[in-house]
């Protein structure tokens, strides 16, 4: 296969798997997707989905959440690691989306990136899912298996998205970035499928003999 063949067969078979695609993480609105897309980084959605419940019982807008004390922000989102790191941005992000946008969250890309512990990766996904924008935000699982599958070369997932954007239409992005990431989870896991094991990396490369080396974000 090409690389335009296997990017249209997996395209095909993961549309198959997942037709309808939703958000992992639990959220009501723009804000609350902010929030716990920030959560996640390095944690997982379930821990995630565990714990934004007890925070947005507390404030789930920026007015009420520029009232609670930084330091019991950390003590509620503790579970999702980095806690000091990401109380402070959900505290900081919250004053400046009052301070500057009227408390709503910006459909734009680079205000969002703008904001405290706000990174490329969050900031596209809530332009995709929130808003409905064309993004195709790349995590781990996203980078390893465009990897193992041939999509790319890059050792970054800079390059990876690059790459990943040429090769899929736009109007697929936003499924895909979420489709990818469900099939890597379930079938093409870090220690389970090495290149050769799950039915996407047979069928694009029945003969492969060794194991797919993959480069971490």
């Amino acid at each position: 296969m090409t690389k335009k063949e296997r990017a249209s067969y997996i395209n095909k078979r993961l549309q198959e798997l997942y037709p309808s695609p939703a958000v992992p993480l639990d959220h009501k609105d723009a804000y609350t997707l902010l929030i716990a897309v920030l959560l996640s980084a390095q944690c997982t959605d379930v821990r995630v989905n565990k714990i934004t419940p007890l925070l947005f019982a507390r404030a789930d807008t920026p007015q009420e959440m520029v009232k609670i004390p930084v330091e019991e922000i950390q003590d509620i989102i503790r579970p999702c690691g980095l806690s000091p790191m990401k109380s402070k941005g959900i505290y900081g992000l919250s004053r400046i989306l009052l301070d500057k946008y009227k408390g709503e969250v910006p459909a734009d890309m680079s205000a969002l990136e703008a904001l405290p512990s706000v990174g490329h990766k969050t900031a596209s996904v809530v332009m995709a899912q929130a808003f409905g924008v064309a993004a195709f935000p790349v995590d781990t699982h996203i980078h390893r298996l465009a990897q193992r599958w041939g999509l790319t070369n890059g050792k970054n997932v800079v390059q990876t998205e690059r790459d990943l954007k040429r090769l899929f239409p736009e109007s697929d992005w936003n499924d895909l970035h979420l489709q990818i990431i469900f099939y890597g989870r379930e079938f093409c896991t870090a220690r389970a499928c090495n290149g050769m094991v799950c039915q996407i990396c047979r069928t694009i490369y029945p003969m492969r003999k060794r194991p797919k080396k993959t480069f971490k974000a």
